[in-house]
């Protein structure tokens, strides 16, 4: 079989590596000509954990390639998959369509055959029916069909999520369609993958439903974490309590700084959107949305308590700047919102991430960007851990006591243990589970 993919940021890249990786001959189309040809000179816009591995072997095998020329990519391609951005729009929070119909568009220009046309990107109910609509206006004598074919990628687990997903959603009114898209993925039948077909408006809500449910969960915990501080309780063993419970599960109940990242603030926002467009308001998730922004400010406000009421002339060494580990993703991460709340109360940053350093660059400044994470706390008068990379899991606490101008340790991550920290001579604060014994800070 043969695809296009038309986008080549996440999960085009993602998608169209690891369908050639099941053996489809894919070409992958972007508009940005310099992409292109990193792309096809091996170099890899994004971060993900094996795919730099799976795009150089099947490169070389001949099932994957990148161009420009959308026209060449369609043409006699057995589906095209869209797989451009959909960010919120700016003003009103709805999901950005623009580069969907685009694409729309310029498929329809350029088939020559009976093609499925499938939104590979997360789009709000409809946009299949209106992508349809676009390529039948303008080619009114044009075989296709449409089908919705969500993503679940994880970042930083994207792989293996492709690969050996949960479940695999396909929404199209088509007998047609519906043998195109088993054929594609019939690899994952081996493993006995379940795949759900539904009607195109199904398919659309399963995303978004799926996204906003995750989103609810770890807000949840949130703020039950700040309820243990008042009470006394642990999280952690709330989380496991309740995470027993088949009913509920165990993940995404972990405490945090908040959700970020490119799905769960701007799919949250979206479905809020059409709710509202449709007279039938999602209470709940609305709620979500505003928790999770004040949570985020409220994460700085206690930085700053924890370290005395004031920051001002204080040097603060942050570890982890991307939304989670195992991306460079820095889209709506807690630290756009901390680090710059921390400088306008007079606070010095210095920062290290693994892997987020070059997109920070672009969106924080005035920040002293170090080679690694002790750098990063000489002389610093506290540290805060935003991300849980498991380079900053076991990090050597006699040097890091030595560093630190004051042994004082915020772990938005809750990734060490509290009366450990405290036996160790640190100060240390963390979610939903404070120590009260010797050490732990007490302002909060």
């Amino acid at each position: 079989m043969r695809i296009a993919v038309i986008g080549t940021g996440y999960v085009g890249l993602v998608s169209g590596a690891c369908f050639s990786e099941f053996g489809v001959n894919v070409v992958c189309v972007d508009k940005d000509g310099g992409k292109i040809e990193d792309l096809c000179a091996g170099k890899i816009p994004i971060y993900e954990p094996g795919l730099d591995t799976m795009v150089e072997t099947n490169c070389r095998a001949g099932r994957l390639s990148f161009t420009t020329d959308l026209k060449a990519a369609v043409d006699g391609a057995d589906a095209v998959f869209i797989a451009v951005g959909t960010p919120s729009r700016r003003g009103d929070g709805h999901a950005d369509l623009s580069y969907v119909f685009s694409a729309a568009e310029e498929i329809a220009a350029s088939l020559t055959g009976y093609a499925v046309i499938v939104t590979k990107s997360t789009v709000p109910v409809g946009t299949g029916r209106e992508v349809a609509r676009i390529i039948r206006e303008a080619r009114p004598d044009a075989d296709f069909d449409v089908a919705s074919n969500p993503e679940f990628l994880r970042e930083g687990s994207a792989l293996n999520d492709f690969m050996r997903p949960d479940r695999v959603v396909i929404g199209t009114d088509s007998d047609r369609a519906r043998q195109v898209m088993r054929a594609l993925y019939r690899p994952l039948y081996l493993i006995e993958t379940p795949i759900i077909f539904t009607n195109l408006e199904t398919s659309e809500m399963i995303k978004y439903a799926a996204n906003t449910f995750l989103a609810t969960k770890i807000t949840f915990i949130n703020e039950i974490a700040d309820l243990c501080e008042r009470v006394g309780a642990d999280v952690h063993d709330v989380a496991r309590g309740i995470g027993l419970d088949g009913r509920i599960g165990r993940k995404f109940l972990h405490p945090g700084p908040g959700y970020g990242g490119s799905c769960f603030p701007k799919d949250t926002l979206a479905l809020v959107r059409t709710a509202q467009q449709v007279d039938s308001p999602l209470r709940i998730i609305e709620t979500v949305v505003a928790v999770n922004d004040a949570r985020k400010a409220r994460m700085a406000d206690r930085i700053i308590s924890v370290c005395g009421d004031s920051v001002a002339g204080k040097t603060i060494a942050i570890l982890g700047l991307t939304f989670k580990p195992n991306t460079d993703d820095m889209r709506d991460s807690p630290s756009l919102t901390i680090i710059p709340a921390l400088q306008r109360a007079g606070a010095t940053i210095r920062a290290f991430d693994p892997e987020g350093m070059r997109e920070a660059r672009a969106l924080l400044q005035d920040i002293a960007f170090c080679g690694d994470a002790y750098e990063t706390m000489a002389d610093a008068d506290a540290l805060v851990i935003l991300t849980e990379w498991n380079e900053f899991r076991a990090l050597d606490l006699d040097r890091v006591k030595k560093l630190l101008r004051r042994p004082l340790i915020l772990d938005l991550r809750n990734i060490y243990n509290p009366a450990e920290m405290a036996a160790a001579g640190f100060e240390y604060d963390c979610i939903g589970r404070r120590f009260n014994g010797a050490g732990s800070p007490q302002q909060v």
